[in-house]
């Protein structure tokens, strides 16, 4: 049994921790605040703009843009979003894992060296570098301050690519905020655009469109609002992404914080029983030493 000292020691060791986590899971408690609030205002219009877009490209409109086109992939882009910081419970390492495993499907497809991976936040750089691939670039500023304007130009160097034929797929790959306790790992398509199924006809009697239709009023044609907004869209994807995470990895962090400070309470009082029964063994030994030297 450890002594009366180490035992104390340890407590005091404890709740050091303790109060490191515990000031820890207020930071990012704040943080999560801010966060949640901007995603929650977000998500709806993101989500309600690219539902408008799919609706008024499954209204019978023949529509052409770049953004559209799909082509055998010989080269895939993915950008990851992680953080710049660890104790965050298993938020990296989910997307980590989930990494390896795409860049593992596309080495077997099209060879490893076909692989652009865009790493937002230092750790899945890091974890980008160990797989033997040359990250595009340096985002780690924008895993801890999200800006539409940084985000909206990264999507225009995805997307100049995509046009220019450089990358024929665009991935994004991040954890969604679902509730403070859960955080969903999502991989999407940015690239191309998958509205095919939403504007073909096919399946569709003319009174339907027609009635599609009737609920628009273009202005101007709509091949020139399709090519004015879907940028928009697109830039707005990237940052609402980077939002997303944002928001997952403060959630995160602190429930992470909250089991720490639960784990070093539990662990405090289980230390004080032993030190406190061993401190009893101890004053019972000593009574009995006097006890046996008064009788002899």
């Amino acid at each position: 049994m450890a002594s009366l000292k180490e035992v104390k020691g340890r407590i005091n060791s404890i709740n050091g921790t303790l109060k490191i986590t515990s000031a820890m899971k207020m930071v990012a408690s704040s943080k999560l605040h801010k966060a949640q609030e901007a995603i929650e205002n977000m998500l709806p219009y993101e989500r309600r703009l690219h539902h408008m877009l799919t609706d008024l490209l499954g209204s019978g409109l023949r529509v052409e843009s770049p953004f559209i086109v799909k082509r055998e992939v010989k080269k895939v882009a993915l950008v990851v979003f992680a953080s710049n910081s660890s104790l965050c419970g298993g938020f990296n390492m989910n997307v980590i894992r989930h990494l390896n495993e795409r860049v593992e499907m596309y080495s077997q497809k099209i060879g490893k060296e076909n692989i652009l991976v865009y790493p937002v936040g230092r750790k899945v750089a890091d974890a980008v570098k160990k797989l033997g691939i040359t990250p595009m670039g340096d985002y780690q500023h924008m895993s801890g301050k999200p800006n539409y304007k940084e985000a909206a130009a990264l999507a225009a160097e995805l997307m100049d690519r995509f046009i220019h034929g450089e990358v024929q797929q665009v991935e994004l790959l991040y954890n969604h905020f679902k509730s403070t306790s859960t955080q969903v790992l999502t991989q999407e398509t940015f690239l191309p655009i998958d509205w095919v199924q939403s504007s073909d006809p096919k399946g569709k009697d003319e009174e339907e469109v027609s009635e599609k239709l009737s609920d628009y009023i273009l202005e101007p044609t709509p091949h020139i609002l399709v090519r004015e907004l879907l940028p928009k869209v697109l830039h707005l994807k990237i940052y609402t992404a980077l939002l997303d995470s944002a928001a997952s990895e403060h959630a995160a962090r602190m429930m992470a914080m909250q089991v720490a400070t639960d784990n070093a309470n539990d662990l405090i009082q289980d230390l004080t029983l032993i030190y406190n029964k061993s401190r009893q063994q101890t004053i019972t030994n000593e009574l009995l030493d006097i006890i046996g030297g008064t009788m002899a």
